[in-house]
């Protein structure tokens, strides 16, 4: 019975050894692979950046060419560019709401990353 009873504490000892234990190692990967994602989080902002500035230069030439040609008496014209800045509207907003999203991505990425690091360096520390 004692032997049971030893034996049982013997493995709760232990399985609570394993569950309570802590790897290093994998904590490094977690901020690796962090740090990766938000490299890919601010290519994908730049990126964005450059597509809301192609869209926003061809939104003022479709509405240059839909003012020339309003002023010409060029309906058909007119109304194709009309149909061009709808569309570059509709880019530019969808090129905000992707600089928003990829912003934030950013910030919680950052936020995680200090939280991360700060606690590899509390668990680093000697406890007296």
């Amino acid at each position: 019975m004692r032997r049971r009873i030893l034996s049982l504490l013997c493995f709760a000892v232990l399985g609570s050894a394993f569950a309570l234990g802590h790897d290093v190692r994998n904590d490094r990967r977690d901020l690796r692979q962090d740090r990766r994602d938000l490299r890919h989080d601010r290519f994908d902002r730049r990126q964005d950046r450059r597509d809301f500035r192609s869209d926003k230069r061809d939104f003022r030439n479709d509405r240059r060419d839909f003012r020339n040609d309003l002023r010409n008496g060029d309906r058909r014209d007119a109304a194709r560019d009309r149909r061009d800045i709808r569309n570059d509207k509709r880019d530019l907003r969808g090129d905000r709401r992707d600089l928003r999203s990829d912003r934030r991505d950013i910030h919680h990425d950052r936020r995680d990353r200090r939280s991360d690091r700060r606690d590899i360096h509390r668990d680093r520390r000697p406890r007296g």
